[in-house]
């Protein structure tokens, strides 16, 4: 007679498409039944593609006629469509062993949003959580830097890269597998195998969130990442001038286009903290994120001020965060971290996000009012 121990060894040959684990090493396999001549298998898969399902079908069958059995009742589970946490035009997961991906964009350059990335996921990996930080900013991969990694080649196993592990993340970037200063020239389509390409051939453990940095504005990288897995959250990056304020507002549209569930907004360079006497001050504005928030019904996460110990920490691979946990910035970054973790767990319990067909256009309008977090007080620094 053969038994349950027989066929779980034998579904431990079934690759799960894309990949060289298994179905069984994923933990795919919830159920097996032996019943006189009939085989019972209950299969809980994180794709609703259909080409998925059709191929694992054809490998577990083709395994357990080997085996001997006749009699298969084969069960595959997918995701329900109201339960797709992003919109997808294919509803693929390309990294299955990642359960909730993590979109950090910005409308424009240099507003931090790559010190965002790297302070929210170390502040995410303190608390508890299992995390790695894919730098898909392919223009410019300043992780490996910020990350103090900069000097390290990732190893190579079986075909595929091996994540850099610093401050207990998963590190991978363009920019440690490409000759420092290479000038990197994109298309369309490269831009979207390459985005792939980070995701899939990457040995990304099973991780409870991957936070992604990605490439400024509304282009061909954020597109293809919605396709490509289900994102679970997306942060935008700004800073509170008006300029930069016009830009936001096309992030987070596409956000809204995409059916991504809005985590919220990180307010960089609000206020300037001096090292001298601690005063706070208003140099460049400050909280004008909340009103862009409540039209997008959704928070600010945080506002961080302009402090040097964020300029050190970045230049020296020094994540603030992690290094100056008791600085207003590393505060306010383990508070953010904390806020953005709850939106997730709220929107995998909701499950409220659609899959209806991207359009790569962004509509206009959106959003209504919500709960804003309480802003720093500011004050004017009178050293001289």
């Amino acid at each position: 007679m053969i038994t349950v121990e027989q066929i779980k060894e034998k579904l431990s040959n079934v690759a799960y498409p894309g990949f060289t684990k298994s179905i069984v090493d994923f933990g795919f396999v919830k159920d097996v039944a032996v019943d006189g001549t009939t085989t019972s298998i209950f299969v809980d898969i994180t794709s609703t593609a259909p080409e998925v399902e059709q191929s694992l079908r054809e490998d577990i069958t083709k395994e357990l006629k080997q085996l001997g059995c006749d009699d298969i009742q084969l069960t595959i589970k997918k995701p329900q469509a109201p339960k797709q946490m992003s919109n997808t035009m294919s509803g693929k997961n390309i990294a299955p062993q990642v359960k909730n991906f993590i979109m950090v964009s910005s409308g424009k350059g240099g507003v931090g949003k790559s010190t965002a990335s790297v302070n929210l996921a170390v502040g995410l990996a303190m608390q508890g959580k299992k995390v790695g930080l894919l730098d898909a900013d392919i223009y410019g991969p300043n992780i490996p830097r910020m990350m103090g990694v900069d000097n390290q080649e990732p190893e190579i196993v079986g075909g595929k890269v091996k994540p850099i592990l610093a401050y207990g993340v998963e590190v991978m970037s363009m920019g440690s597998l490409v000759e420092p200063g290479q000038a990197l020239v994109w298309r369309g389509a490269m831009i979207q195998k390459a985005i792939q390409q980070l995701l899939q051939d990457i040995l990304w453990s099973d991780l409870d969130c991957l936070v992604i940095d990605m490439p400024p504005g509304t282009g061909d990288a954020q597109l293809t990442l919605a396709q490509s897995v289900p994102v679970a959250a997306g942060i935008n990056v700004t800073t509170p001038q008006q300029v930069a304020l016009d830009d936001s507002r096309r992030s987070l549209e596409m956000f809204s286009k995409l059916n991504i569930p809005i985590a919220g907004i990180v307010e960089n360079m609000s206020g300037f903290i001096c090292p001298k006497c601690d005063e706070e001050s208003d140099i460049f504005g400050k909280g004008t994120c909340e009103d862009l928030a409540k039209e997008y019904d959704t928070d600010v996460l945080a506002c961080i001020p302009i402090e040097p110990n964020i300029r050190v920490g970045g230049d020296e691979g020094k994540p603030v965060v992690y290094f100056y946990p008791d600085s207003a910035t590393g505060k306010r970054y383990l508070a953010a971290a904390k806020k953005l973790w709850d939106n997730v767990e709220k929107s995998n319990a909701e499950g409220s996000i659609g899959n209806d067909a991207i359009q790569p256009t962004m509509p206009a309008g959106s959003g209504s009012s919500c709960s804003t977090n309480t802003q720093p007080q500011s004050g004017g620094c009178g050293c001289s």
